[in-house]
């Protein structure tokens, strides 16, 4: 796998003093924000890209809510956001709005995207295993609010 990484920046926020790099991955461009030092174990929050709901407060998902209250987790306990670029379960914007609509008529998400021609869920991790060995972490406590993620 053939990987940019940025240099490590300050990242002031409204939830804490983070730091941020940037992992460029083929056209994707993921970031890794944290908080120092790290335990043995790393909280952890592997974050998908909801342009809609992050930047937007789209009600149609509670994307926004989770990566707030991770940010403000890791702000207080130290970890990391992994924030990768796969919107719509990597659908991408377009088939994401498209996806929407057929929300608006009865599907829900995965019905949606298999009217779509995509699988329920269309988003990779490869780029995590990445992102986590930079950083030397082994071992780490996956904040999710989905058991089936573990």
């Amino acid at each position: 796998m053939n990987i940019e990484i940025s240099n490590e920046a300050k990242l002031p926020s409204r939830f804490g003093k983070y730091k941020i790099k940037a992992f460029k991955e083929g056209i994707k461009e993921h970031l890794a924000i944290y908080k120092e030092p790290f335990g043995e174990v790393v909280n952890v929050r592997i974050h998908s890209e909801c342009l809609t709901g992050d930047a937007i407060g789209s009600l149609k998902c509670d994307c926004r809510d989770q990566l707030e209250a991770s940010l403000k987790y890791i702000e207080n306990h130290g970890g990391m956001v992994i924030y990768l670029r796969q919107e719509g379960r990597n659908i991408g914007l377009l088939n994401k709005i498209n996806a929407y609509s057929l929300q608006d008529q009865g599907f829900d998400t995965i019905e949606a995207n298999h009217q779509l021609g995509f699988k329920a869920d269309e988003r990779t991790y490869e780029i995590v295993d990445e992102i986590l060995s930079h950083f030397g972490i082994n071992k780490i406590n996956l904040l999710t609010n989905n058991p089936e993620k573990l």
